[in-house]
């Protein structure tokens, strides 16, 4: 009796191009009113050489006195809000679509070099300032003997870049536990360390340490990543979350995105916010509010669908 052929389905094709909607809102809520509120954010994605923005809009309740736009030093889109009018609850959300398609990093051609020999390249090619502000410490950032001391475990000098690429996402991811609130935005990478878990923000932190660390410009980045829900279940609206990975700086200017919380390069379910030197440089909202209210509430809701080609959304 033969058994019968049961085709195995191909594994996805993660850097197959593909369309995606992005849906985000910050709501805050207070149990007094708001006089007024000055609010900065990075709400546009970026056009990079991975992505095209289709369309962008802004949802906003209340009616802004003021918005403005520009591009800031490291050219992400920075969006100013003024709201002067009083409320109790301010919706900040935006609606994206944008066409993704990455490249996937040659492993062979980058182990050429070796990290030493890269570091050294980079050194005598590279924009100065560009080299200069990836480069060095920032606040959220330090580059202390702890730090070093790690990075140097991963990324020896002798290692080919490739693999040493490979290994710091891949050491990261079992070094360390995903678990929400052990950490905040003011955890140091020396705590961290010692507390070995945490959250995206505070691994792609680590990763960009360990790069700079070893003579590697490496930059904190902002944005999204598609997700699937567990088998057989639908994908629900506002079940995603916002991401955090870092991107290293490699020789003849071309930069590669790693992801140490999932353990695999960046690929085209990736959608890039902004990036900076650490999460300050690009915190998804901040502001100041004048207000007597004593509590208030915050919800955010995120979904990433990707957009199929009949339109309709998985």
């Amino acid at each position: 009796m033969t058994t019968p052929y049961v085709p195995v389905a191909a594994a996805p094709d993660h850097y197959a191009p593909r369309r995606y909607r992005v849906r985000h809102a910050t709501i805050y809520t207070y149990d007094g009113e708001v006089q007024a509120c000055y609010e900065r954010g990075f709400l546009r994605p970026l056009e990079t050489w991975s992505q095209r923005v289709v369309s962008h809009e802004l949802h906003l309740e209340p009616e802004p006195d003021v918005i403005s736009e520009h591009v800031d030093h490291f050219g992400n889109h920075s969006a100013y809000l003024e709201i002067r009018s009083p409320h109790r609850r301010l919706v900040v959300g935006k609606t994206s679509v944008v066409d993704v398609a990455w490249p996937r990093p040659d492993v062979d051609a980058l182990n050429a070099h070796t990290v030493a020999e890269a570091a050294a390249l980079i050194a005598g090619e590279a924009d100065p300032m560009v080299r200069a502000e990836y480069l060095l410490p920032s606040d959220l950032v330090e580059l202390g003997p702890t730090v070093t001391e790690y990075a140097r475990g991963i990324l020896p000098p002798e290692r080919p870049l490739g693999d040493a690429l490979q290994a710091l996402y891949g050491t990261i991811y079992r070094d360390f536990e995903y678990k929400l609130g052990t950490t905040s935005v003011r955890t140091t990478l020396p705590e961290l360390l010692e507390l070995r878990r945490g959250v995206c923000q505070d691994f792609a932190h680590l990763a960009v340490g360990c790069l700079r660390s070893v003579g590697l410009p490496s930059r904190y980045v902002s944005g999204y990543v598609e997700t699937a829900p567990p088998p057989g279940q639908p994908k629900l609206e506002g079940s995603d979350a916002s991401h955090a990975w870092a991107s290293v700086l490699v020789p003849d200017g071309e930069w590669v995105d790693l992801d140490p919380t999932n353990d695999h390069f960046a690929d085209s379910r990736y959608i890039v916010t902004a990036w900076g030197r650490d999460f300050r440089d690009v915190s998804p909202l901040k502001g100041v509010v004048f207000t007597e209210a004593t509590t208030s509430s915050l919800e955010v809701k995120v979904d990433v669908f990707r957009i199929n080609p009949d339109g309709s959304l998985s």
